[in-house]
């Protein structure tokens, strides 16, 4: 069709064009102009350059969030996913017609697979969140299975909230055990709800290292006194990248994880989304994993099996993020065996700033770190400024605030997490910055608690900006 203005003109009456209450409830029927700006292009192009140039990224600067890892995402990851082949490939065409697309995704869940242990990986969850909720229905599935209906989860007191959030909607209840002295689970508080109620525990949630960027040392004890119990254990991926390439959740001795890929493998984030979060069972899960799986045929062809009899069912439309497992795929073979350097640099960063801050800040526990650490923020608190003051003065020097008042088992929490994308100096920078905070709020801690000074929003009341948001560009 040529022009569809002309085929309107000549097609369509004017009796429908002109008398719209005839064929629409009068609410839907516009009684004036509808208002929009008159404005030339450079003035469209104009207004969104002003909003881009307000928002921070870490293209801006640097990102130490902690607990949610903001890596580099590298450009060549955006132009592989937004391959014509890709783009405009529909979910729904054949197997046949869809061959490099399953391809691909088959050989991200063998590298998957390579680098968590696992025996078996399904791609379709949409989130890390969203792969704990999977992974809890696969775990409530086992037992179903085998007619032992346990109901309860352990969860450490330092682990991320969406870990009793997702167990709790699979329907299990939550059991919290302690922290040691040391930042780690306590072995005898563990041993201790096990004899109390064993017999009720299905799994127990662990981030390893965990939240407080230190290595469980006696995850293979946690592990044999789990699995004697009959019980399983889980795997919260947030943090492998910090171990990739030197061990593994199967090495542990986890039966289930998921694996962030924002957080690993160097996806978006942020915003709502797109986000994934692969999850991977050991052989005797499998079968329970969600419907499709991608499978590779003795005749080299690629397919979405649905027969799966004891499969959880589909927990997201189609097959997951496809865009999202371009990306991550790209990453994987760009880096190849260097993945392995990419833990080395995230944890050498981590103790280096921890190093730097730790005669500056309380660093919640003494423990050489990993990937990330706590910083207590009780001093500055007791000189005048809280950390979420803190926080809003490091906007001032273009600087992202970490993670703050968390883990909540550490009081005035500040997470930081470098990453390996920053460099020495970055690095140094941030040192800089934060000491000079900490000697600021020694001097004159009304500038640090007005913060921040310089960006295009100042300080505003949290506790109205989370309940009457406004995000009208006025």
């Amino acid at each position: 069709m040529e022009n569809i203005f002309e085929y309107v003109r000549d097609n369509v009456s004017d009796e429908i064009t002109n008398d719209a209450e005839k064929y629409l409830p009068s609410e839907f029927v516009r009684k004036g102009n509808i208002g929009l700006p008159q404005i030339s292009e450079v003035e469209v192009m104009r207004h969104y350059k002003e909003m881009s140039d307000k928002n921070f990224c870490v293209e801006s600067g640097m990102y130490p969030l902690g607990s949610c890892t903001m890596k580099y995402n590298p450009k060549v990851n955006e132009v592989m996913a937004a391959l014509e082949g890709f783009t405009n490939l529909h979910p729904l065409q054949s197997d046949e017609d869809s061959q490099g697309a399953l391809e691909l995704m088959y050989n991200l869940q063998e590298s998957l697979k390579v680098l968590t242990g696992m025996d078996a990986v399904t791609l379709q969850p949409a989130a890390g969140a969203h792969g704990e909720f999977t992974g809890m229905l696969i775990i409530k599935k086992y037992f179903e299975k085998k007619g032992d209906l346990r109901k309860k989860v352990i969860v450490p007191d330092s682990a991320h909230g969406t870990n009793p959030a997702s167990a709790t909607m699979a329907g299990f209840h939550i059991i919290q055990v302690k922290s040691n002295d040391k930042g780690q689970v306590d072995i005898d508080d563990l041993k201790k709800l096990l004899a109390e109620q064993g017999d009720d525990i299905a799994a127990i949630m662990m981030t390893n290292p965990n939240t407080l960027g230190i290595f469980e040392e006696r995850v293979l004890e946690i592990s044999k006194l789990m699995h004697e119990n009959g019980s399983l254990l889980y795997y919260d991926g947030a943090n492998l990248n910090a171990i990739m390439g030197y061990t593994n959740p199967k090495i542990m001795g986890f039966d289930v994880c998921h694996v962030n890929l924002h957080k690993t493998f160097a996806t978006p984030h942020g915003g709502g989304g797109p986000g994934a979060g692969p999850v991977g069972v050991v052989e005797k899960l499998k079968d329970y994993l969600p419907v499709p799986t991608i499978e590779k045929t003795e005749d080299g062809k690629f397919v979405r099996n649905y027969n799966k009899p004891d499969s959880i069912g589909k927990v997201r439309s189609f097959y997951g993020n496809f865009g999202v497992l371009v990306r991550a795929y790209t990453y994987i073979l760009m880096m190849g065996k260097d993945l392995k350097h990419v833990t080395e640099d995230a944890v050498l960063n981590a103790n280096y700033l921890r190093e730097q801050l730790k005669d500056v800040y309380d660093i919640a526990f003494d423990e050489r770190c990993m990937h990330e650490f706590v910083i207590c923020g009780e001093k500055q608190k007791e000189e005048g400024s809280s950390t979420l003051h803190i926080a809003k003065r490091m906007m001032d020097y273009q600087l992202h605030p970490p993670t703050v008042y968390f883990p909540m088992i550490v009081h005035e929490a500040m997470m930081i997490e470098p990453t390996e994308s920053e460099n020495k100096k970055r690095l140094d920078d941030f040192v800089v910055v934060m000491k000079k905070i900490a000697e600021e709020i020694k001097q004159n801690p009304d500038m640090v608690n007005s913060a921040p000074h310089t960006t295009p929003v100042k300080k505003v009341d949290e506790t109205q900006a989370a309940r009457h948001p406004d995000l009208r560009v006025k």
